[in-house]
Order: C-alpha cells, then sequence, then structure tokens
C-alpha cells in the first residue's frame, strides 16, 4: 500500500534508490540483493492485482529507469448498477442493522447515490426509508428463502399465523416481493388456498419451502406493491393515520407519557389513569415499549397494536409459568 501511494503521488517517475530511502518497509532491507528481490516481488504483485504500473525515463537527460502509477488509470470505472444490482445494495444495507456496520452502510448509499444509482423500489424488495430500518432479527433464514423463490420464480408453501396468539396454518403462494413498512418486512403475493392477493409478516413465517418448478411465478405487471401493504396493514377507523391511543396508570411510564399528549382521564380494573394518543411510528418498538409497563400500560386502539402487546405478554406469563 506505501509503494501503491508513492507512486500515486507523482506525475514523474520514482527511481528504486528514492523507493528504498522513502517508501516504509524497504529501508531495514539488510542488502542491496534483498532490497532488490523485495522490490521485484512488490511490483509483480500490483501487475497480478491489476494496478497498472508502468515504466519510464526520469526525464530526458537522465536515462536512470523510474516507475509511477497514472491516478486515471488506477481509478476504478464509474458505477454502473443494473435495477436488480442496485436493489442487492440497499437490501444489504438493511440487513446490516450492528452499530459497526451502520456507518460502512449509510456512507455505501450515499456514494451511490451520488454516482447517480437510483434503487428501483419495485424490484423484489422493496425498501423504504424514515423510522430506522426495518427490524429483521429471526426472519434472516425466511427472507433468503424467499429472495430465492422470487429469483427463480417459484411458489413457495410455509405455515403462518395472523398474530402472536393464533395457531399456524400451511399456506401456498406465488410471492411476488418482500416490502419493509413501519419497521416490519411483508411478504406480497398471490394466495392460491385464498386464490386472491396477501400480505404475510416475515416474523410470523417459519418453515418456508420453495414448490414447484422454477419459471412458473411471474409479478403482474403494474402492480402496485406499496399499495397492497398499506392497505394490508392500514388500521380501520379514527386512528387509521398510523397513532395509537394508550391507557397509563397515574404515576407510571413517564417515558411513554412523553411521546404522547393525554386526551381524557379513564379507571381500568379499579386504576385512575390518563389515555394518551401517540404516533405509533415503529410497530414492534411500540409493542415492546408498552408490553414492559404489564398492567400500567393497556393499548385501546388500535386493534392490531392491543393483539401484538396482548401476545407478547402471553408469551411472557408461559415463559415465566
Amino acid at each position: 500500500m506505501n509503494l501503491v501511494i508513492a507512486m500515486l503521488s507523482t506525475r514523474g517517475y520514482l527511481t528504486a534508490d528514492w523507493v528504498r530511502t522513502n517508501v516504509i518497509g524497504y529501508a531495514d532491507c539488510p542488502s542491496d540483493e534483498a532490497f532488490s528481490r523485495m522490490f521485484e516481488r512488490d511490483k509483480s504483485d500490483l501487475r497480478d492485482l491489476g494496478i497498472p504500473l508502468e515504466t519510464g525515463r526520469i526525464s530526458g537527460s537522465d536515462p536512470a529507469e523510474g516507475y509511477r502509477i497514472k491516478p486515471e488509470s488506477y481509478a476504478l470505472p464509474d458505477i454502473d448498477l443494473t435495477p436488480d444490482e442496485a436493489a442487492a445494495v440497499a437490501v444489504a444495507t438493511q440487513l446490516w442493522e450492528s452499530p459497526e456496520r451502520i456507518t460502512a452502510t449509510q456512507s455505501a448509499l450515499l456514494k451511490l447515490r451520488a454516482a447517480g444509482v437510483d434503487v428501483d423500489p419495485s424490484a423484489g424488495v422493496a425498501i423504504t426509508t424514515g423510522a430506522g430500518p426495518a427490524a429483521l432479527r429471526g426472519s434472516e433464514e425466511v427472507l433468503g428463502v424467499l429472495l430465492a423463490a422470487i429469483d427463480a420464480g417459484r411458489a413457495v408453501r410455509f405455515r403462518h399465523r395472523p398474530t402472536p396468539v393464533e395457531p399456524y396454518t400451511v399456506r401456498t403462494v406465488e410471492p411476488w416481493a418482500v416490502v419493509t413498512a413501519r419497521g416490519r418486512w411483508y411478504l406480497v403475493g398471490h394466495d392460491r388456498d385464498r386464490e386472491d392477493t396477501r400480505t404475510f409478516r416475515l416474523s410470523r413465517i417459519t418453515d418456508v419451502q420453495p414448490t414447484g418448478e422454477s419459471g412458473q411465478v411471474h409479478r403482474p405487471d403494474g402492480v402496485d406493491l406499496r399499495g397492497i401493504v398499506d392497505r394490508a396493514i392500514g388500521d380501520t377507523g379514527a386512528h387509521s393515520a398510523g397513532r395509537a391511543r394508550v391507557w397509563l396508570a397515574d404515576g407510571q411510564a413517564t417515558a411513554l407519557r412523553r411521546l404522547g399528549h393525554p386526551v381524557e382521564r379513564r379507571t381500568v380494573g379499579g386504576r385512575d389513569g390518563d389515555v394518551i394518543e401517540l404516533e405509533m411510528g415503529v410497530l414492534d418498538w411500540l409493542a415492546r415499549e408498552v408490553t414492559g409497563y404489564g398492567a400500567a400500560a393497556v393499548v385501546l386502539e388500535p386493534e392490531s397494536l392491543r393483539l401484538d402487546v396482548l401476545g407478547r405478554l402471553t408469551a411472557q406469563a408461559g415463559a415465566q409459568a
């Protein structure tokens, strides 16, 4: 690396003697013969790596041989990704959620966007931006099998349950895409058992198996994947715009109170408290937050959040028992 940096930093040619004196790593050579072997080996390694190492005279009056690397020959070409390749990069950035990787992934996306790469949201995986990356923990294997089936044009069979407290049923689906929305991942496709378009949350899918021949499943032209998911997970009634109403016992759940505003006083289970209204944001996070307060927090609306919290509480009670 030191040799590459030195040869990229000069407009002229660098002699072997200059390299030995000025480039870190060569001064410790015990003899001229040792330096010559090391320098020749390094030049050969650079050429094997595809780095364009040039040889030329130092000047018109100096016949000594020198070396350099032209920056325009060394630089990578412009980034030119196909929509599928750009979608793959977007998927990778969503999967790399650890603190150690998030800075690198954000930097990669910024560089791609600066280079004019447009990630196609209608590709096999649609990525949204907003309240942080979609949580995938526990569903990585499911996602991998689904993406492979989508790419191969194969149907899939899996076990699924609509809520955490309902039993699993076996479904056979022609997968069209995996879409992220409101902090969750969803499979969109044609449900052969229901003879209709359906959406399935990945965290409630298990035991995915491809079925049928490759090339048999095709996503319909012009299908609005985002619209399908929004309609499937949207709540009805006064709070369909993504707001929740939660009862909190007096003196409890201070952190949750700060996220919303009180709308009424109410007594629940003989305890006085406030009903607060707040933005749902990332549903998984809100469900975990409410569950953590136990009986001091009760979801009133929407029903989907209420069922999610009830399922978590039931699972915790079973584990403690």
